[in-house]
């Protein structure tokens, strides 16, 4: 597919998992792509030549989401490597769960900043280098509307406080042609929460459609939205979770 030949884009948290996914399939539809990662190195060499295979540039970059001005750097080096940022996909997050009782402050001051402050950086500094009709992206949860289960209010917090964040932002850049969405996957089989994992028939239990979905699902729908037959599609968030949440 070409639907995105010729666009740049960043992904944050793309070493495994739904990111890799993202990052690979941004790259399958003719994206040069650009991801961070905090740890694995190894996996994040695999991401880019898997890319690279695809015909595209691939760039992994070491950078901690929780480190503001790693996340600013990390714009600054995929800006620089590929002459400009066309898809920002804001993926990389946390779960820190648990009941009130045992939170602590490290706990509330992680989960904000990795998927709250990150989000909020990177996206500034995404758009001092993107032109009119961009697209900003960024990695929900259907935990956002609906908490099942105790132990989740930090993690629901903050992922609700994305959807506000992408009202708002696509208010702000309508008139540059930039949308900004959220996609919110539900249980994913990821080696976060794989499929066959304890909680995974308490998760399926919820579904209307009681199976896991795949990553390469959630990564389809967000090269959807990256692409140009959804310049309409704004401000909005997409629900991708076999209907746990109908």
């Amino acid at each position: 597919m070409t639907a995105l030949r010729g666009k740049r884009a960043l992904v944050t948290g793309g070493s495994r998992g739904i990111g890799a996914a993202i990052a690979k399939r941004l790259a399958s539809d003719g994206a040069d792509v650009a991801f961070t990662y905090e740890r694995s190195a190894d996996r994040a060499q695999a991401v880019v030549a898997e890319i690279e295979k695809l015909g595209r540039r691939g760039l992994a970059i070491k950078a901690d989401s929780a480190d503001a001005a790693a996340v600013k750097a990390a714009v600054d080096q995929a800006v620089e490597a590929f002459g400009g940022l066309d898809i920002l996909v804001n993926n990389a997050g946390i779960f820190r769960g648990g009941p009130i009782e045992t939170m602590t402050i490290e706990d509330v001051d992680a989960t904000l900043a990795v998927n709250v402050r990150a989000v909020v950086v990177a996206s500034q500094a995404a758009l001092a280098h993107m032109g009119d009709g961009g697209r900003i992206i960024s990695i929900g949860s259907n935990l956002a509307t609906q908490v099942p289960a105790p132990g989740m209010s930090l993690y629901s917090m903050s992922k609700s406080a994305l959807i506000a964040w992408t009202q708002g932002l696509a208010r702000d850049l309508g008139g540059r042609g930039i949308t900004v969405n959220i996609v919110h996957p539900g249980s994913t089989d990821t080696d976060m929460n794989p499929a066959n994992g304890a909680q995974a028939e308490g998760q399926r239990s919820r579904m209307a459609i009681p199976q896991y979905g795949k990553a390469e699902d959630v990564a389809a729908l967000v090269a959807y939205v990256a692409g140009p037959q959804a310049r309409s599609i704004n401000g909005t968030g997409l629900t991708i979770d076999g209907g746990a949440n109908a």
